[in-house]
């Protein structure tokens, strides 16, 4: 993550060709309480993008977010799918979550490694076309995750740290973690497009499960 920044600009999040529309967007959000957590960075079809940790704005009024066109729409709910509270992110999400638009994936991806499994159940039950090879996601969840394997190891690391932390006492087996069923469509798409087995970092079946 790169350390809170006066200068950030939520154009940062999107690739440099949506700028015109990340400032339309940005022109009808209420001003922030606080500024922007830390930003993570990643790269989408070969541009460094800083997409926020987390938000802090109120969300636009309905009148202001119908003035938008669809695509700025869409960069709307990847911004508020980061913000503070988790209800937000979840309603967000649910506008985004089957878009294929390479700049929407690491939005999704991030919440993957996230904490609330509400919105793991709600991204691992959209997304389980992705085992599907030529698919618009399937190409676009892979190509993401070969531009940024660091970035994906350090997700499923997330995904595994969160269960063990929280959610042992629901899924006691890590196999049956909504996670694990998310990661390994993750990482089938990411093989596809590699063309070769991606890093499994999860328990797996032949070992105690909780093991690195």
């Amino acid at each position: 993550m790169q350390p809170p920044d006066r200068s950030y600009s939520l154009t940062m999040a999107f690739p440099a060709e949506l700028a015109g529309d990340a400032e339309a967007v940005a022109s009808v959000m209420p001003a922030s309480r606080r500024l922007p957590a830390a930003p993570f960075s990643v790269v989408v079809e070969g541009q460094q993008v800083l997409i926020p940790y987390r938000l802090y704005n109120d969300e636009p009024l309905a009148d202001a977010v119908a003035s938008l066109s669809s695509r700025q729409r869409r960069l709307l709910h990847c911004l508020y799918s980061r913000h503070c509270d988790g209800v937000v992110r979840q309603r967000h999400l649910e506008k985004i979550v089957r878009s294929t638009d390479p700049w929407v994936v690491p939005f999704v991806v991030e919440l993957v490694g996230e904490y609330v499994l509400e919105i793991m159940i709600v991204i691992c039950d959209e997304l389980r076309d992705l085992a599907a090879p030529g698919t618009g996601g399937h190409l676009a969840y892979g190509q993401f995750i070969v531009e940024n394997p660091a970035y994906f190891a350090s997700i499923q690391r997330r995904v595994v740290s969160y269960w063990s932390c929280y959610y042992r006492g629901t899924y006691a087996s890590f196999q049956g973690y909504p996670g694990r069923t998310l990661l390994d469509l993750l990482r089938s798409a990411a093989s596809d497009r590699a063309g070769h087995p991606w890093p499994n970092l999860t328990p797996g079946a032949g070992r105690e499960d909780g093991g690195r």
